[in-house]
Formats: structure tokens, C-alpha cells, sequence
């Protein structure tokens, strides 16, 4: 089976039907000389084959693993597994069109118990390594082995509780390795011998990522997004980097523009000394531009570089995922991102007007946009908010408190509006977010999948409330002293990042000017065809 080879001089660049969207854009990063970590790809075609556990399938699979394995250890010099320089890879989905959030990745295969002495032998941070090792361990443990998180949420909060730390982040080495005890001792049972083989835990990584295909999420977001065509993911094989070896490294995520409003600046969220998935799945609130700067000082002129190429390169806004590794900035995924109506008709018009597309280009790409209903809605006096988060999908939401999808799907069955207020931002509700008029999380940044989603949907979206307590027993949130019960009414701006109890005033108003500019496009006159008869 042939796998593709991205980076270390051997890239080759193939369609993202062949190898999915992330793995062509990818190999297209690192063909422009961008920082991108050795990779290799499994193809689109061996997913339905896996999934339908043909004979030849697995063998397939394990051939073609050996032989990325083989590149990636040329590459950088490591071995897979090894006790002295060990090579740890992510593993990755991605199919031809992009599914934020709805497909599974392992991060820090081949972090067997050698592989934590040789980390701690090749850096001298038995910290990073232990870290890496829980960090598996609750990985391969959720995705493979299909032990529920909160298992290992529970076993987090004992051990922060025993070295009275305020979270994971203050925990030591030493509490790291007692913590990933706790967690090997959590998952063994199933493991079969998988936790210390790297070769069995990579195989396992990879055919559990190409099974999430039919996971009943990501089956769910192909259906409400008319994504049935697509034929399955790929599978990509990527050498790690690490943002969780201290302050001078983190993991981040960043829009070449805003996704929300469409404004001419990038919007970067950080979180300092963690992984990628710290981010991207909402878990941790990213760190003030203050504490990146004091730590990450060129970051920023750094990212924006790459952010502009990569707008150049592709003619879009990029929604690109990153980890800084002691200080060296690594770019490890990008991709048109999703927006909101209203930001794609303001994107549609700058980049016209900055020579990266023509007029047709951008009437495609806002021609399934409703024009007529595109209008911008504020609140008129709504007074003082019950709570505030970060606004992370414009617009405003009115509608029924809903604390679960089931609950959400049975108000707007009712024909009731919906917002839905969850603790994290789980892809897993996005059933719940097709129909509620709004989405509120608890925690969570601008740019977690599910704000993602949310922009995509066109719908209001507020992370961040952590003044928001849900208590699934009772049916009632607490909001910085008031309370709100499931079916109330309830009021969010997802610009401002506020809620309002009750259902608020609002005017409605046109982006005029912008709506006149598509409208003389659309017109004969405004054809290109039309004006170069007239020249």
C-alpha cells in the first residue's frame, strides 16, 4: 500500500480525496518551507475496508505503518519506542472535507515505560515525560479503549486534591508519575498488553481512527452538513512536538481573520505548557495576550508571518492549529475556516479587494448565504447581564434554557426556541447544537471545535462563563448568584460574550454598504464579462 511522505525532503503532494483535507494542506505547508513535523499518511480508500474488517485490510494497515515509521525515523534521527531517543507520534483523522472535532485523534503514541526513561534521558525533564505518559495513558485509554473520561477526570481531581495543587498544571513529576500509575492501573485490565508495545499501540491508534468514521457524532455532523458523498477519513502519522515541556512552550490555535465578524485581524488563542487538545476540545481557557507575551515575546510577529503567507498560499481565511516547542514555533494543521454569514460576506469583499480573488470566486463562496435575511441584531437596553464569557459566535440567541441535547431537541420539538448551556464544549452535543438557536459552555475558547461548529451553523456562541454552575440533578444553573432553571427564557451576545436572564429588546439592522457591493457584482453591469466588452 503506498502511504505519502510529508516533510524531510521527501513531501509529495496528492488531492485531499486521496489523503484528506489536512494531509494535502499539510504537504502543501511544508512544500512552502513552513515549520511542519515529519508526517506520513494512510489513505481515504483503506477506511471503508477497515471499517467493513476485510482480510486484507489489517495488513495493509500494519504494512504501511511500518514502513511511515521507518520514514519518520530516518527523519529525525529517533526511534519508535526507544529507551534512549524515543520518537512519540500524534495520529490523526481527516478526510476530504473538513469535520472539526467529530473524528478521534491519540496523541503521544510509542510512550511506553522506555520511552518515558528515554524522554527524560534525551531532555533531562522527567516532567515532560511523565506528563506525556498520563497524557497517553488518557488518550489511547478514551479513544481505543473506550474508557470514559470521567474515570480519568476522577482520578486527575484525587491527585490534584492530594498534592493540594489548584489544578494538573501545578502538578510535579513526581505527582505525574503517581498520577499515570493511577491511570495505567485504571486502563490495564483491557489494555492487552498494548501499553508497552508501540508498535500494538500505534496499529490500535490508527484502525480506532479510521472506525470513528461511523461514530454516531460524526455520522450525525455528514447529515446535517450533506457531507453523505465523502467515502471516509485518512489517517495521518505525525512526529510530536511537545507544548507541554514548560512556559516557553504551549499549543494554540489561530484565525487569519476573525471568523465571527470578519475583521482584518488574526484572532490567537494560547495555552501555555499544554498539548493540542487542551485547546481545540475547550478544556482549558486560553492564557492572556499579557502572559504570552512576557514568555512567547516574538510569537505573535512570528505567527502573523505564517498567517499571512498562508492566506496568500490558499486565497482564504486559515484556521490554523500550532504548538510551540521551547521556544520554536511548529504549524501542524490549517484549513479555511468556518465563519459566520455575516463574517463570510465582509471576508468575501476584502479579499476581493485585495487582489487574492475575483469577483466570481466571491460570489460562490456566499452564494448559498441568504442575503435578504442577512442582518446584524443587538440588544436595546438590555441592562446588566447575569454573567459574562467570551463572545465566540456573533449574533444575539433568545430561547429556553436547555442543559442536555435531549432536553434541547424535545423544547424545539415543542416549537420552542432553544439556547443550550453546557459545561465543556463537547462535539459530542451536536445534535443539540442543530437545534438551538444558541450555545453557552462554561468552559472553553473562541477557537474550540465547538465554537467552530457554531460559527459554521450560524449560530450565537459564549464560552468561557465560568460564573456558570449546571447542576444535571436539580435542572438548574447558577449564574454568579442567580439562579436559572431549565425552560426559562434566557437572552446571550455572542459578540459581547454576555446572558441575560429573560428574553430581551432587539433591533435589527442591514450591513448596507457591504450588501450594495454583492448587489452591483450581481448586476450585468458588474459582470466581469460585461466590463471587459466595455473596454
Amino acid at each position: 500500500m503506498h502511504i505519502v511522505r510529508i516533510g524531510a525532503d521527501a513531501t509529495e503532494l496528492r488531492p485531499a480525496e486521496e489523503i484528506g483535507a489536512k494531509a494535502a494542506n499539510l504537504a502543501r505547508m511544508a512544500a512552502l518551507g513552513l515549520p511542519v513535523p515529519p508526517a506520513f499518511v494512510l489513505p481515504v480508500k483503506l477506511c471503508a475496508e477497515i471499517i467493513a474488517g476485510r482480510a486484507h485490510a489489517a495488513q495493509h494497515l500494519r504494512d504501511g505503518l511500518k514502513d511511515g515509521i521507518a520514514f519518520l525515523e530516518r527523519a529525525t534521527g529517533r526511534r519508535f519506542g526507544d529507551r534512549r531517543q524515543p520518537l512519540l507520534v500524534s495520529v490523526r483523522s481527516g478526510a476530504a472535507r473538513s469535520m472539526p472535532g467529530m473524528l478521534e485523534t491519540v496523541l503521544n503514541v510509542g510512550c511506553t515505560s522506555d520511552a518515558v526513561h528515554g524522554l527524560i534521558r534525551a531532555t533531562g525533564r522527567p516532567r515532560l515525560a511523565w506528563d506525556c505518559r498520563r497524557r497517553f495513558l488518557e488518550s489511547f485509554g478514551e479513544t481505543v479503549l473506550e474508557v470514559d473520561a470521567g474515570a480519568f477526570a476522577a482520578r486527575i481531581a484525587e491527585r490534584v486534591g492530594a498534592e493540594c495543587a489548584a489544578n494538573d498544571r501545578e502538578l510535579d513529576s513526581e505527582a505525574l508519575e503517581r498520577l499515570a500509575g493511577d491511570e495505567q492501573a485504571l486502563v490495564e485490565d483491557r489494555a492487552d498488553g498494548w501499553l508497552d508495545d508501540a508498535f500494538a499501540q500505534l496499529e490500535a491508534a490508527a484502525e480506532a481512527v479510521y472506525r470513528s468514521w461511523m461514530s454516531e457524532r460524526a455520522r450525525a455532523y455528514r447529515s446535517l452538513q450533506h457531507l453523505e458523498a465523502l467515502e471516509g477519513t485518512a489517517v495521518t502519522v505525525q512526529t510530536m512536538v511537545f507544548g507541554n515541556g514548560g512556559l516557553a512552550s504551549g499549543a494554540g490555535v489561530a484565525f487569519s481573520r476573525d471568523p465571527s465578524t470578519g475583521a482584518p485581524h488574526p484572532m490567537i488563542d494560547l495555552v501555555l505548557d499544554a498539548q493540542g487538545e487542551d485547546v481545540v476540545s475547550g478544556r482549558r481557557a486560553p492564557d492572556t495576550t499579557e502572559a504570552i507575551t512576557r514568555e512567547l515575546p516574538t510569537l505573535e510577529r512570528e505567527l502573523g508571518e505564517v498567517l499571512r503567507r498562508l492566506e496568500r498560499e490558499f486565497a482564504d481565511v486559515q484556521d490554523v492549529e500550532f504548538t510551540v516547542e521551547d521556544g520554536k514555533l511548529w504549524i501542524l494543521q490549517t484549513r479555511a475556516a468556518k465563519r459566520t454569514p455575516r463574517a463570510a460576506a465582509r471576508i468575501a469583499i476584502d479579499l476581493v479587494h485585495e487582489g487574492l480573488i475575483a469577483r466570481d470566486e466571491a460570489l460562490a463562496r456566499i452564494a448559498e448565504i441568504d442575503l435578504a435575511s442577512l442582518t446584524e441584531t443587538n440588544l436595546v437596553a438590555p441592562g446588566k447581564p447575569a454573567t459574562t464569557g467570551i463572545g465566540a459566535s456573533g449574533g444575539i440567541g433568545i430561547g429556553r434554557a436547555a442543559f442536555d441535547s435531549e432536553s434541547a431537541r424535545r423544547l424545539s420539538a415543542a416549537g420552542e426556541p432553544v439556547i443550550l448551556l453546557r459545561p465543556d464544549t463537547s462535539t459530542a452535543d451536536v445534535a443539540g447544537f442543530a437545534v438551538a438557536a444558541g450555545i453557552v459552555t462554561a468552559v472553553g475558547a473562541r477557537t474550540s471545535h465547538a465554537a467552530l461548529v457554531a460559527r459554521q451553523m450560524g449560530k450565537p456562541c459564549v464560552v468561557g462563563c465560568r460564573q456558570l454552575k449546571i447542576d444535571p440533578v436539580t435542572r438548574q444553573a447558577q449564574l454568579a448568584g442567580a439562579v436559572l432553571c431549565e425552560d426559562e427564557w434566557v437572552t446571550i451576545d455572542g459578540d459581547s460574550g454576555e446572558l441575560y436572564l429573560g428574553r430581551c429588546e432587539t433591533v435589527e439592522t442591514r450591513p448596507e454598504a457591504e450588501l450594495a457591493e454583492i448587489a452591483a457584482w450581481q448586476s450585468p453591469a458588474g459582470r466581469p464579462e460585461t466590463q471587459a466588452a466595455a473596454q
